[in-house]
């Protein structure tokens, strides 16, 4: 049903942002994709996979690629909500209280092993990622342009971690697994410089560049038979018995906004079915709860998704 798009992208800044990611993250140009795609929709990413195959590179490769502040918070335990949205202090010079910027004031947020943060921090994080504005003592503080939150978890291990809320997991606009490397990317991987250094790239795109290309996403058309199809996507999901928790409204716009930002790196001024069932798993997937009581039905959410779409008529199919 679904195109392969990974070679097919036509936008000559999305090109050139993609090929300077690739200069140190190998055999993931899906992964890239698809985060930049994010990015472009204003959207915040969790990169969800066992240790050790890049997600933290792949984050760092995108924040070097563009001129924007990247500041970086290791979750753990004994992490604050200060640590994130920052403090105010009185300054003994002035004797006035003062706003000391944490670690949210940037453009690109990394909350690595964010399960690892107690669910005190992880609920400072709600405000931030839909209303990228921080609420402090009676006092509003708004984020930078462009802002995203990209966030890595290891769904493995248990022992030390607290789980991401649904709330939360719905602000994420996509779920992406990067996976293993296949025998020749990891040979590729052995024999290049950059596995053993420290990611340092220069900036191709500047915050602005950002900026106009997410306005041009907006702009994007979708057709009304394109609108009933995405509806009709995410309504099956509310009404199956195997599905306990089906798709939000933001699960609706965010799917409808993916699809955009792919029809725009495609060189498109207007979405077609295959961008809509190209990013759905990854959109979707992670807002979903199976039912515990039917877990034959669907071996995981990302297969729910997919079987769904499989039974819901194309649009041209429609007349």
């Amino acid at each position: 049903m679904t195109r392969k798009t990974d070679s097919l992208i036509l936008n000559d800044k999305v090109n050139a942002l993609i090929d300077n990611m690739e200069n140190v993250i190998i055999g993931k140009r899906s992964c890239v994709i698809r985060v930049i795609a994010a990015m472009l929709c204003g959207g915040h990413v969790l990169l969800e996979d066992v240790p050790g195959v890049g997600k933290t590179r792949l984050v760092a490769a995108l924040a070097g690629s563009v001129n924007g502040k990247f500041n970086r918070i290791q979750m753990t335990p004994d992490v604050m909500p200060s640590d994130v949205v920052g403090y105010t202090m009185i300054n003994p010079e002035t004797r006035k209280m003062e706003y000391r910027e944490g670690a949210a004031m940037c453009n690109f947020l990394l909350a690595d092993e964010i399960n690892r943060a107690s669910p005190k921090v992880q609920s400072s994080l709600l405000e931030i990622m839909d209303e990228r504005q921080i609420s402090l003592d009676s006092n509003t503080y708004m984020l930078p342009k462009p802002f995203m939150t990209l966030a890595t978890q290891n769904p493995v291990e248990t022992y030390g971690t607290y789980h991401l809320p649904e709330a939360q997991m719905d602000r994420f606009l996509i779920r992406v697994s990067m996976g293993y490397l296949t025998p020749k990317e990891e040979m590729r991987l052995m024999d290049s410089p950059h596995h053993v250094e420290k990611v340092n790239l220069k900036p191709v795109l500047s915050t602005e560049h950002i900026w106009d290309l997410q306005e041009k996403v907006k702009r994007i058309y979708t057709h009304a038979m394109l609108k009933e199809y995405i509806i009709d996507i995410v309504s099956a999901t509310r009404n199956n018995e195997n599905i306990k928790l089906g798709i939000s409204p933001r699960g609706t716009l965010g799917l409808n906004l993916m699809a955009k930002a792919m029809a725009l790196m495609l060189g498109r001024e207007y979405i077609i079915p295959d961008d809509v069932i190209g990013v759905a798993p990854c959109v979707l997937a992670h807002r979903l709860i199976l039912s515990p009581n039917r877990s034959d039905a669907y071996s995981t959410q990302e297969s729910a998704i997919k079987e769904i779409i499989k039974n819901i008529p194309l649009p041209e199919s429609r007349g």
